[in-house]
């Protein structure tokens, strides 16, 4: 069962929250070094993270590249905006599906919540029509995927 909850805000926001049973701290650094994050934000079982740049500094650069491992698979690049060690990150992506699509502006929080940590991800998309066209890519399972290979990898109770 997904512990992911995506709702959308207005036309153009996309909220994701998702509740971690480890501190801030923990989660935070998952999120902003490369070696951890290579290890968990893969998406569906089967993908892989061969290239993994977060220069994890405000106006640091970010190239993340999936493979689908049968020659398929994109990229995302973008920039780091704010950092808020460690409760805050926010970044400008771009998804590359081959082209480019519109900036996506992402204010990610951590807040402690009892023993664990609530992250909240808030999405902001330039339309409604990106919005649409993001939410039919069935992102949610992918990343739902990902935080539960977290859990796993990171030893934290589910």
């Amino acid at each position: 069962m997904s512990k992911l909850v995506l709702t959308t805000e207005g036309d153009t926001h996309v909220v994701v929250r998702r509740r971690f049973e480890a501190p801030p701290e923990a989660v935070y650094r998952a999120h902003m070094e490369p070696a951890l994050i290579r290890q968990w934000c893969l998406g569906p079982e089967g993908w892989t993270m061969p290239v993994c740049i977060n220069e994890g500094k405000p106006g640091g650069k970010i190239r993340y590249e999936w493979s689908n491992g049968q020659g398929g698979g994109f990229f995302l690049t973008g920039e780091i905006l704010e950092l808020e060690p460690p409760h805050r990150i926010v970044h400008v992506e771009r998804m590359h599906l081959p082209e480019p699509t519109p900036d996506n502006r992402v204010v990610t929080t951590f807040v402690a919540d009892g023993t664990g940590t609530q992250m909240t991800m808030r999405m902001s998309l330039p339309d409604a029509e990106t919005r649409k066209a993001m939410l039919a890519t069935g992102m949610a399972h992918g990343m739902e995927a990902s935080y539960a290979r977290l859990e796993r990898v990171s030893g934290w109770a589910s």
